[in-house]
């Protein structure tokens, strides 16, 4: 995408973001994040020493096809070594302990550098975006101390039983064999350089990573000096020297990730300014691309604006590789391969991050869930085929980097039939049976898996959650039509045919064929097209006419409609689209006959999750975590159908009978903030937006939110910042939205649609239709409009200043200067 002329995101206003800790951090969850998008870590400190956790978003322990973790929570990935840098003593006491200012560390978000500071000593730490490489630059100004040891850690360490060809000939080397999986960790000392490899193994998957380490102006010496670690002593004495961190990582067996890393080192400049300057190209992009500057009297806008910010950089930092940061954990792990909710993807968690960032214009930071996504296509196919008996792609709600496996034929038939309700649950095979036990009961295929197995006589026993075949996610199907719906509006933003016609299309396509060719879906007698025994995300399970799958119909089949056509294809199955959209049943409400509606209900006539039967009713309002009936363009301020509006605004009534105010909470994943900027409440944005982005969410519970503004909402070792995701999607939608009248149409641009007035803002977004739009608003009003076509398509505006005429004016870079006639 062309860039425009633009106005570069302010320093000072970035500044105002930054993390500064005069006390050292209260534990390693708390740290300081860097990263490139591919490599990261969070940086803290203990009494001596700073430490780092690398991690890598390609690193996998395993695949879908693993038979070796029953037990929820014990898989893993992302992590590759600890590195620790001790400092040692000055004058006799920790050099990092802190006491009055003596310590000090700062995170710059401008550039990712992370300052350090305690006694007699200094650090400074940077990820090179070019290389995947952390530059560490160390001061000692001490007269008189010890040297400074560099440490490479294992994550995991055990005596070496196992025999291995390679890399267990090495005697500094521990392997650890869990079920039919090994992890084999194995250090090396070469040529000053100190490396810790990593290598996964289950029969035919294979994954392996390595980190090196060097040192650059200074006399080092390397040992091992204990089973799990080696190290680089730094020679001690005054003196400034370079401290280089690599890594790498493949799933091709014939590949040395040791030999990767030392490229990546080697390639890496020894200066630690040189890094930073090398660096300065990339953010100096990135922060130009758009902006939100806000202000109000309370201060609250601004602290919103930090947070924003901040999540920016997270994402800069986390999301730029071959794969998506991973909802819980991101490249933040610290603890080694401790981490709640094990390695899958769960999209309703991994939404929180990705389904807001296109108004951002910043597109490589969303690419990596597209990257994802597409490699599984193929299993995806597969799974739609063998699990459903349907076409298309089915995606799961929770699964593998990977999709999910093939399954034998008579498994895979025997499923079918099962989760189809063909075939009476009790008459299941001892065969099934036996391949369910070896499962991972997060995957959605075996989610009626309980997590609460044991173990017995060491045989893993697995206990179901009352109605099998139904679990939280065993039947979500609404996963695949929200995740092709984030390929379109790619496509929307963009404007580039090519994406739609490679990328975009196969998903909408495969997502509507799917759900147009599943058994438990036919023409009833009312002539309308009906949905059975499918789950409204995870609170309703087995209901008809779930609020997920015909909120997903409803708009994603126009979508696919629109989309056949500007790519000229598939009109025989268009037809059949438009007939299959025709017939299509409404989305229940509390009118509905059998919806899931509270005993003796009289309110509003809202949105229910479905209708009746259900092995878990869950209750009566659309799951707020997710309300589908808010995607697809259904439900917005620039929706025409003004039923469809009354039902949206009672329904999001309905969620807060005693009203909004300063002390109402949402949760870390609620959408209601994203709800509330759709239907234009700027009143509820106003007290829901600081809700969600500054609270905890059960402070009961003990959930903080650290110093990091990151939290640990997913449990021990689940690093995040979720709720600033979906906190940045309301800003954005109250600040501008562009979505068509009814999904498939001409986007509609509209600012500041759901602003409170209390709130002074300039802004830079990206809007449907590749405009790139620039406004304003002071003491409530509208004071600049400027919008930039990148792809000079045609425009529909709606007028922002009420009563007046507009005036648009061209220049030659295509930007459109929007004025009111008179005030």
């Amino acid at each position: 995408m062309a860039q425009p002329a633009a106005i570069a995101q302010d320093s000072t206003s970035l500044s105002r973001a930054d993390l500064d800790y005069d006390t050292p951090p209260r534990r390693s969850e708390e740290g300081m994040p860097i990263g490139n998008g591919r490599m990261g870590s969070l940086v803290w400190t203990g009494d001596t020493s700073a430490h780092l956790q690398i991690n890598r978003g390609d690193v996998f322990a395993e695949d879908s096809t693993t038979t070796s973790f029953p037990r929820t929570h014990s898989d893993y990935a992302s992590g590759c070594a600890f590195v620790d840098i001790d400092f040692g003593l000055t004058n006799g006491q920790p050099a990092l302990a802190g006491g009055s200012g003596v310590f000090h560390q700062h995170l710059s978000i401008a550039n990712g550098v992370v300052t350090l500071k305690g006694a007699g000593v200094s650090a400074r730490f940077v990820a090179s975006q070019s290389r995947d490489c952390f530059a560490i630059e160390v001061t000692d100004d001490r007269d008189s101390a010890a040297p400074i040891a560099i440490d490479l850690r294992m994550l995991r360490y055990q005596a070496r039983y196992l025999r291995k060809p390679f890399p267990a000939t090495n005697p500094h080397s521990s392997t650890i064999a869990t079920g039919a999986h090994t992890a084999t960790s194995a250090m090396e000392i070469r040529d000053k350089r100190i490396l810790l490899t990593q290598h996964f193994r289950e029969a035919d998957f294979c994954d392996s990573s390595a980190v090196a380490v060097g040192v650059n102006g200074r006399e080092v010496t390397a040992d091992y000096p204990n089973e799990s670690t080696v190290r680089l002593l730094v020679s001690p004495g005054k003196a400034t020297f370079t401290l280089l961190v690599s890594s790498a990582a493949s799933f091709d067996p014939a590949i040395d990730p040791a030999e990767t890393a030392l490229k990546e080192l080697n390639a890496t400049p020894t200066r630690f300014d040189a890094v930073v300057e090398s660096n300065q190209a990339f953010w100096t992009d990135y922060w130009s691309r758009g902006y939100i500057h806000l202000h109000s009297a309370d201060g609250v806008a601004d602290t919103i604006e930090n947070n924003y910010n901040y999540f920016l950089y997270i994402m800069a930092s986390a999301s730029r590789g071959d794969y998506p940061a991973r909802f819980g954990g991101m490249l933040w792990y610290s603890n080694g391969d401790l981490r709640a909710w094990g390695s899958l993807y769960w999209w309703a968690n991994q939404s929180c991050y990705y389904n807001g960032l296109a108004p951002t214009n910043r597109f490589e930071i969303l690419d990596p869930t597209f990257s994802m996504y597409t490699r599984m296509f193929d299993a995806c196919a597969l799974a739609a085929k063998q699990q459903w008996g349907s076409s298309g792609i089915w995606i799961p709600e929770t699964t593998w980097f990977n999709g999910e496996p093939r399954l034998p034929a008579n498994i895979a038939d025997e499923m079918r039939r099962l989760y189809l309700l063909k075939k009476p649950w009790s008459e299941r095979s001892d065969e099934f049976m036996t391949l369910a036990r070896c499962q991972e009961s997060f995957s959605s295929r075996w989610n009626w898996i309980s997590q609460d197995g044991h173990y017995e006589l060491g045989q893993w026993v697995l206990e179901d959650k009352g109605a099998p075949p139904f679990g939280h996610v065993t039947h979500i199907f609404g996963t695949t039509a929200k995740i092709a719906y984030l390929y379109w509006l790619k496509y929307q933003y963009t404007m580039d045919e090519q994406w739609l016609r490679q990328r975009a299309y196969p998903m909408l396509r495969g997502c509507v064929e799917f759900y147009r060719n599943f058994p438990n879906l036919w023409k009833e007698a009312d002539g309308k097209y009906h949905i059975h025994h499918t789950n409204s995300n995870e609170p309703a399970w087995g209901v008809r006419d779930s609020d997920e799958d015909l909120s997903a119909l409803h708009g994603l089949l126009p979508i696919a409609i629109r989309a056949s056509k500007i790519l000229n294809t598939d009109a025989e199955l268009r037809e059949s689209w438009k007939e299959f959209f025709k017939n299509l049943a409404p989305i229940a409400t509390s009118d509905t006959p059998d919806a899931l509606v509270r005993e003796n209900y009289t309110g509003p006539r809202v949105w229910v999750k479905g209708t009746k039967p259900a092995a878990k009713a869950g209750g009566m309002l659309p799951d707020g975590n997710t309300l589908p009936e808010w995607n697809f363009d259904l439900a917005t301020v620039n929706t025409s159908d003004p039923a469809m509006l009354k039902i949206a605004n009672d329904t999001f009534d309905a969620f807060f009978p005693r009203g909004i105010d300063a002390d109402t909470r949402v949760g870390t994943l609620s959408r209601l903030a994203i709800a509330a900027a759709s239907l234009g409440r700027a009143e509820a944005v106003k007290y829901l937006i600081p809700s969600q982005m500054l609270h905890n969410e059960r402070p009961d519970h003990g959930v903080e939110i650290f110093r990091n503004r990151l939290a640990l909402r997913e449990g021990p070792g689940a690093t995040e910042c979720q709720r600033l995701g979906r906190g940045a999607e309301a800003l954005h939608n109250a600040l501008l939205q562009s979505a068509p009248a009814a999904p498939g149409e001409q986007p509609l641009i509209r600012v500041f649609p759901a602003w409170p007035k209390e709130w002074d803002v300039r802004f830079k977004l990206l809007a449907q239709g590749a405009f790139l739009v620039s406004s304003s608003m002071q003491d409530g009003k509208v004071v600049s409009l400027d919008i930039t076509s990148e792809k000079g398509g045609q425009i529909a505006i709606i007028n922002p200043w009420t009563g007046n005429q507009i005036t648009l004016k061209t220049d030659a870079g295509k930007t459109y200067h929007v004025t009111a006639d008179s005030n």
